[in-house]
């Protein structure tokens, strides 16, 4: 699969995603550090990419609009480094690896993973 790694985010996690196998960018290397969430999701639906962030605002952004792409994947832990949820992060893509590629907003944490098909609501 294709990610973009947001900036809430290292980019040591481009690494670690190439490492099993898939693509990844890191938005720094392909936008603005201070375009906005909306940008950011624009580019990523536009490339084939899908989101992997820290931040709430996407899914919000993909209930208001309605979109049906790009998937984002939500970390909720406090230590975000690869060091510390490379395994959660790793093995909820595997796990949703269907979900992620026909659109949907997969939320991790330490307790366990949950996912949304897009588009959200209605």
């Amino acid at each position: 699969m294709n990610f973009l790694v947001d900036m809430n985010l290292s980019p040591q996690w481009c690494a670690v995603l190439r490492q099993h196998g898939h693509t990844c960018k890191h938005w720094s290397e392909v936008g603005d550090p201070r375009a906005s969430d909306a940008t950011l999701l624009a580019w990523a639906r536009e490339h084939g990419f899908a989101v992997i962030t820290h931040d709430l605002d996407f899914g919000a952004i993909l209930a208001a609009t309605g979109a049906d792409a790009p998937s984002v994947i939500q970390c909720r832990t406090q230590d975000l480094l690869p060091a510390a949820m490379e395994d959660l992060l790793v093995s909820a893509i595997q796990r949703y690896e269907t979900e992620l590629a026909s659109g949907a907003l997969i939320v991790v944490d330490k307790q366990k993973s949950r996912v949304r098909i897009l588009p959200l609501g209605g």
